[in-house]
């Protein structure tokens, strides 16, 4: 066993906290709701970047590359100055939802390299410019574009030209849990000697306002270069710094004055460095070098092409070594974690897929973040502090009073998306096994737990706005993660399984309870995350005197229910009084089936027998249903409701049996809808889905055809189709219409930010290439498709799977040239040996080129293509265990 499997054990079995400390300091903590105390809900304008530097901030705090513990009560991150900005570079930058001509969006260039799963060893890339950083040319360009128009990038202002810029390589790597090196390499790439402040700087959260501690924390400087922290119940910790900066001290305290044009209640500020560096201004600085932050600080010369470093270590007790063996600390770990992947990796023969699978799994390790969040204090105010509006009680989240959130949790991307998201988070899960099945596993359970799930049985959706429907994929992903673990541990965890089932069933109650408006077992989830991929805002129909029954909302469900089927026969074969639950879910499943092909006959089929697919129906009152036929991924959903269950498992499950075969027999239309489930398939599987073979391969003739669904790089999220055949409906006067966008989206709902009209989105493609394995194992080569669609070539499902997740893979991989499609058609990212080699994780891929777009570092659910490529290199790898059939 390597030493970061050791380490892990050691977390887990709780000998040693090697997860303490971790990159759980966000990106971004202004312009989120949870710092917003506007009467109008306004989050993005009631704290601005620009205030960020004066505010002490109330749940969580954000950095540059930084670190804190597992409660956020010690932070460290790096700030620099390259003698030109109006600020101290301490946060990245980025235009808010209302600034960008696309959304919020970051407009910096940074990487997440590498992190061991214990955060043992850690790498990260910052990019700054040595010119004076453009704020302003980022905003008014933005401002003066349209939806029609690309986002206008930090790369195209120039900053960057003639490699006037640092490199600035920020390691961590640790002795002991509380023994960390923290070093900071930079690069000066110009061809001319440059000034630059380095500035790593220390701080605690503010919560001594809360009464949650009982004595003032506090740094003092201790000798030339050392500082000392008291943290109550912590303890006392050194931070060494190399050479002998100038340390100077403040507090984390609001600078009103500034702010809000009040006095100040305190004297040392947040932004005292700030103040000292840019303007020599020491008066908020504290005379007696203590205070709640404190800064080294550190004027360096690099010569042209060439580098110096900033090192720092901290340590509980004074490290042995000290300073002086800080660079052997380093190299150690990064051993560790070169064994830890190359363990991983072992099948990975392509130093191309290592490169791209490891910065992918880098992203997602960087990309947790410690998250608070009292609803019920926030939205009551604080005594003293933060006086709610009146307004806020009728606002935002106020039925999720209960929610108490005060965890590391993995977020889908910590500037752009910095707070949870549920679906995001279940598909972030099944790489995060890979790693460490322990924290996918705390992950999963989480959300599910009373102080996050609402009582009504709805998981929390994302801030913004917690009482939102997302597709529930969470026993899916649950599902998932068990067999994943499996493999990984040697047995299964069944305490996990049946904690998640018990949770996950007030979940599946709350849907039938709330989705299914009028009992028939068709769903109406809303947008389901899925943004704009309707003609109209799905969350409300109503505005035009309609209800809207989905196609995708009642597949979802009924992947639901066979998720909680495949679980309850997971469990039956530990218990086997769950054989009770399996028979519920599969008549749940049964009967949503039966709904979707229209068994009663009392409504309008979700099917349209004449385009071979599914649709959403629209019912407005007074008129007859309406077939809302958009060829969108929304028709391809019903394929996820699929799973291919081994005989033998009913033979050791007789109650279940039996129930099931006089269902089966009571209700022969019911038992006609499941694809073959009397003919036994591949090694006497048998098949439960909502697609039999003739809809299965009407449904793949559209998604395997390049003219429509079937990209170079994936499978697109509308069909090309639309390009040229644009869908319309008139709804009480008004047209509305759907058009093929490959790209960036080109209207303002959801704020116009991600688009579902065209581009390629992972954790979709991610289910189809999972539902194509399923069908394998019930079919096995007795089922082969045209692939591509009238190529007159033929493959099994299984070789379809595999080469639609190399397309995936194709957007991150350099192609012959040496270019990546992932970064279009700028060049610099394609050709520069200072950018081509690090990768982006974007929020999705144009539909036609595969580049990418939105959130920039979403490794969360795009990390999914470190899975991918686990996979294709794996793929004769087999669970044996009779009730597991992924090959994982």
């Amino acid at each position: 066993m390597n030493i970061e499997k050791l380490k892990l054990k050691e977390d887990r079995d709780r000998k040693k906290h090697w997860k303490k400390w971790g990159p759980y300091l966000t990106d971004r903590q202004w312009g989120t709701v949870r710092e917003d105390y506007s009467p109008d809900g306004s989050a993005w304008e009631n704290v601005t970047h620009d205030d960020a530097r004066s505010k002490a901030y109330r749940w969580g705090e954000e950095g540059i590359g930084g670190i804190c513990d597992h409660k956020q009560k010690l932070c460290f991150a790096w700030a620099f100055w390259n003698g030109k900005d109006p600020m101290l570079k301490e946060r990245f930058f980025g235009l808010t939802g209302n600034q960008g001509n696309h959304g919020e969006d970051v407009k910096e260039l940074y990487y997440y390299l590498d992190s061991s799963p214990t955060h043992s060893y850690m790498k990260m890339l910052y990019k700054y410019p040595q010119a004076e950083f453009p704020y302003k040319s980022l905003l008014e360009e933005n401002a003066r574009r349209s939806k029609k128009d690309p986002e206008f990038e930090i790369i195209d202002t120039g900053v960057f030209d003639e490699n006037a810029y640092y490199d600035i390589f920020l390691e961590y790597a640790k002795h002991d849990v509380e023994d960390i090196v923290c070093k900071a390499t930079i690069h000066n790439r110009g061809k001319e000697d440059q000034e630059l402040w380095v500035i790593p700087t220390l701080w605690f959260r503010k919560n001594w306002f809360t009464g949650q501690e009982s004595y003032m924390p506090r740094f003092t400087k201790e000798e030339n270069n050392t500082v000392g922290a008291f943290l109550p119940k912590s303890g006392n910790y050194t931070f060494s710094f190399s050479e002998e900066p100038e340390l100077v001290f403040c507090d984390n305290e609001t600078n009103r004055e500034r702010l809000y044009n009040i006095e100040n209640q305190k004297k040392y500020l947040k932004d005292a460095v700030n103040d000292y560096v840019i303007h020599g201004d020491k008066k908020h600085l504290n005379p007696n070098a203590v205070g709640t932050k404190a800064s080294a600080i550190y004027k360096i010369t690099i010569p042209a092409e060439s580098s110096k470093t900033v090192t720092v270590r901290m340590a509980h007790e004074k490290s042995a070594g000290g300073l002086d063996s800080a660079d052997e600390v380093i190299e150690n770990r990064k051993k560790d974690c070169d064994d830890f992947y190359a363990e991983l990796q072992g099948r990975v023969r392509d130093k191309e897929m290592v490169n791209i699978q490891r910065q992918a799994f880098g992203g997602m390790m960087w990309t947790k973040q410690f998250y608070y969040y009292n609803v019920e204090r926030w939205l009551e105010g604080d005594p003293g502090r933060y006086v709610p509006p009146k307004e806020r009680k009728k606002g935002r989240n106020t039925h999720w009073r209960h929610l108490q959130n005060y965890d590391i949790i993995s977020m889908p991307d910590k500037w752009e998306y910095p707070w949870y998201a549920a679906w995001d988070l279940a598909f972030h899960c099944i790489p995060l096994a890979r790693l460490d099945p322990d924290f996918a596993k705390d992950q999963l359970i989480l959300l599910l737990n009373d102080w996050y799930m609402h009582p009504n049985g709805q998981i929390p959706a994302y801030e913004w706005n917690f009482g939102d429907v997302n597709p529930p994929v969470h026993a899916w992903a649950v599902l998932r993660v068990f067999q994943i673990d499996l493999k990984y541990n040697g047995k299964p965890d069944y305490d996990f399984l049946e904690r998640a089932f018990h949770k996950l069933i007030q979940n599946f109650t709350w849907w039938v309870n709330q989705k299914d408006s009028e009992g028939k077992n068709i769903f109406e989830g809303g947008f389901l995350g899925l943004d704009n991929i309707s003609v109209f805002d799905r969350s409300n129909p109503e505005k035009f005197s309609g209800r809207l029954e989905q196609a995708d909302a009642t597949s979802w469900m009924a992947m639901f229910a066979l998720n909680m089927l495949r679980i309850s026969l997971d469990l039956s074969n530990h218990n086997k009084v769950y054989q009770h639950t399996a028979t519920k879910f599969i008549e749940h499943f049964l009967y949503i089936a039966g709904a979707m092909a229209n068994i009663k006959g009392d409504s309008i089929s979700l099917w349209d027998e004449q385009d071979k697919f599914f649709y959403d129906i629209l019912h407005m009152d007074g008129q007859e249903p309406e077939m809302m036929k958009v060829k969108s991924i929304v028709g391809i959903i019903p394929m996820f409701a699929v799973e291919p269950i081994r005989e033998e498992m009913f033979e050791n499950l007789p109650e279940f049996k039996k129930r099931l075969d006089f269902f089966l027999k009571e209700k022969p239309k019911l038992a006609a809808l499941v694809s073959s489930w009397i003919e036994p398939g591949k090694n006497k599987r048998r098949l439960f889905s909502l697609l039999r073979g003739q809809k299965m391969k009407s449904i793949l003739n559209k998604l395997l055809d390049e003219k429509e669904f079937l990209s170079p790089y994936g499978i697109r999220s509308l069909s090309k189709y639309h390009e040229k055949n644009p869908y319309s409906v008139n709804l009480n006067g008004v047209e509305h219409s759907i058009k093929y966008t490959p790209g960036e989206s080109d209207t303002v709902m959801f704020g116009g930010n991600s688009n579902w009209r065209g581009p390629i989105w992972f954790p979709i493609n991610f289910l189809i290439i999972e539902s194509l394995k399923k069908f394998n194992f019930y079919y096995g080569g007795n089922f082969a498709i045209e692939y591509p669609t009238g190529s007159g070539k033929h493959m099994t499902l299984d070789m379809v799977a595999k080469e639609l997740s190399l397309r995936l893979i194709k957007i991150f991989k350099q192609d012959k040239d040496g270019k990546r499609a992932v970064y279009g058609l700028n060049e610099r990212f394609r050709n520069d040996p200072h950018f081509k080699d690090y990768i982006l994780f974007y929020e999705y891929f144009n539909g036609d080129t595969g580049e990418g777009l939105g959130a920039s570092h979403q490794t969360g659910w795009t990390g999914l293509v470190a899975e991918l490529i686990h996979k294709v290199y794996k793929e004769e790898e087999t669970v044996h265990d009779p009730f597991t059939l992924f090959r994982i």
